[in-house]
C-alpha cells in the first residue's frame, strides 16, 4: 500500500475537518441540552427555527439545512403531533403543506432562544467580533469550494 504524505497545507486542511467533526458533534449534544428543559432535540430545534420566520414547506426546510426531505419530514410530523407546529394546506401546492409555528412552539422557541443567549454569551467572551467574522468567512469560503470540488468524486482519476 502506498503512503501518501499530505502537503503542509492539506495536512492543515485535515487537521480543520477533524475539528469541525468534533466542534459538530459539540454542538449537536449542547443544542440537545439547550433544548432538553423545553422536550426538544437539537434537530427540532433546527426545523422549528426555520418555520418561526413563517409557513415553509418541508422540502424548502431541507433545502436550507442541506438535508433529506425524509428526514425532515419525521422531525416536522414529532413536531406536528407534539403541538409546536401545525401542517396548513398550500396555496401554491396542493400536496407539499406549509409548516408554521404554534404558540405552544413560540414559547418553547422563545425559551430555547434565552438560554441560547447566555450560552453564547459565556463562549464568546473571550472572542473579539474580528475573529469571528474572520472565522465565519473561512468556513464560508471552504464550503463554496466543496460544493465546487463535488464533480471531483465523479473523476476517475479519484
Amino acid at each position: 500500500m502506498e503512503n501518501h504524505i499530505l502537503p503542509p497545507k492539506n495536512s492543515a486542511f485535515s487537521d480543520l475537518v477533524i475539528e469541525v467533526f468534533r466542534l459538530n458533534r459539540q454542538l449537536l449534544d449542547a443544542g440537545d441540552r439547550l433544548t432538553q428543559p423545553v422536550g426538544l432535540s437539537s434537530a427540532r430545534w433546527q426545523v422549528l427555527g426555520v418555520v418561526e420566520h413563517g409557513p415553509v414547506t418541508v422540502p424548502n426546510v431541507a433545502r436550507e439545512m442541506g438535508l433529506t426531505r425524509q428526514a425532515i419530514q419525521q422531525v416536522a410530523d414529532s413536531l406536528v403531533a407534539e403541538g409546536y407546529m401545525r401542517y396548513e394546506d398550500n396555496p401554491h401546492h396542493r400536496r407539499a403543506k406549509l409548516m408554521v409555528i404554534t404558540p405552544k412552539g413560540r414559547t418553547a422557541l422563545d425559551e430555547i432562544q434565552r438560554r441560547h443567549a447566555v450560552w453564547t454569551s459565556h463562549i464568546t467572551e473571550s472572542l473579539s467580533i474580528e475573529r469571528l467574522t474572520h472565522m465565519l468567512d473561512e468556513i464560508r469560503r471552504i464550503r463554496e469550494l466543496m460544493d465546487q470540488s463535488n464533480s471531483l468524486f465523479e473523476s476517475p482519476d479519484m
